[in-house]
């Protein structure tokens, strides 16, 4: 059982302030931070990968549940009242960094987990592909995101976005719950939801290479309100004919939008824009008798 803190008092007196560039709205709602908690559907053994903690509102519900909990961190501020609200919690590890700059796999030690996160929109997509990419997967992922985002992040053909693909193609999401700007501080302008993502074995299609294919997908909705073959035109730097002949073998109307196109026809696409990809620089036969070794390195 948890002692309530009165969370906009607590951090006033320690001098915190949200900062907005960072997006930040902490959820203080102690009966909704049990409930993503509880979302996050946890088994023996399991750890917990919580990313972007702050002060550790959902830190501690997620300690009473987990065997381990490793809480990171990238606002220094925190770090200090983090470590005093976990104090009475051995097994959680504060880790100071950007997730981003992380590797999953070490940070839980190679153990079994499940993600959490409260994050702002603008690093939603990176952040799920670095886990979703990482050695060792996320058995499941909880994230608490705008009521909007949460929309796009589980919307079908005729209204995917690139978030929507970004998610999509390595697991199936649900939004589970929703949370009223009330149980926020300080409150932000529009309500929330709590996605949780189910990580498939394997991508839901071949992608071949993932750069490439999410080049392709950025570039398809780089310009919505064009058609396609324009967007891929202006975006990847190609002759638009030969965009309109990959997306014929791709059996894609070239009239088509970004929005509507599945996750299967993306794939198709990407395949058969790969030809078109720019060739690596060839080095000259005789480039290491003539070249001198960079100045860096050894000679290669």
């Amino acid at each position: 059982m948890l002692s309530p803190i009165s969370w906009p008092q607590y951090l006033r007196a320690r001098g915190i302030r949200p900062r907005k560039r960072l997006g930040q709205h902490f959820l203080i709602d102690e009966r909704i931070l049990a409930r993503i908690a509880e979302a996050a559907g946890l088994e023996p053994g399991e750890w917990v990968l919580e990313i972007g903690a702050g002060p550790g509102t959902l830190t501690r519900h997620l300690a009473l549940r987990a065997d381990h909990v490793v809480a990171v961190e990238i606002d220094e501020r925190f770090l200090p009242l983090l470590r005093e609200i976990v104090a009475p919690f051995p097994h959680v590890t504060i880790i100071a960094g950007d997730i981003l700059a992380l590797n999953p796999i070490d940070l839980v030690q190679g153990h079994p987990y499940r993600a959490v996160g409260n994050i702002p929109y603008y690093i939603t997509s990176a952040i799920l592909r670095h886990l979703m990419e990482a050695p060792l997967k996320p058995r499941r992922i909880v994230l608490t995101v705008q009521q909007e985002v949460a929309r796009r992040i589980t919307a079908g053909p005729g209204e995917m976005s690139l978030l929507a693909v970004s998610v999509q193609v390595y697991g199936r999401p649900q939004v589970v719950d929703r949370i009223q700007a009330g149980a926020f501080w300080p409150p932000p302008e529009v309500d929330s939801a709590v996605v949780v993502i189910e990580p498939y074995e394997q991508p839901a299609v071949d992608m071949g290479d993932p750069d490439w294919f999410f080049k392709v997908v950025r570039a398809g909705f780089g310009q919505r309100r064009k058609q396609l073959h324009n967007a891929l035109s202006h975006g990847l730097g190609f002759p638009n004919a030969l965009v309109r002949a990959a997306l014929a073998e791709a059996g894609i109307d070239p009239a088509r939008r970004a929005e509507t196109l599945s996750l299967e026809e993306w794939a198709k696409l990407s395949a058969s824009l790969r030809p078109l990809r720019p060739s690596p620089p060839r080095r000259p036969e005789n480039e290491e008798r003539t070249s001198h070794p960079p100045i860096d390195g050894p000679p290669g």
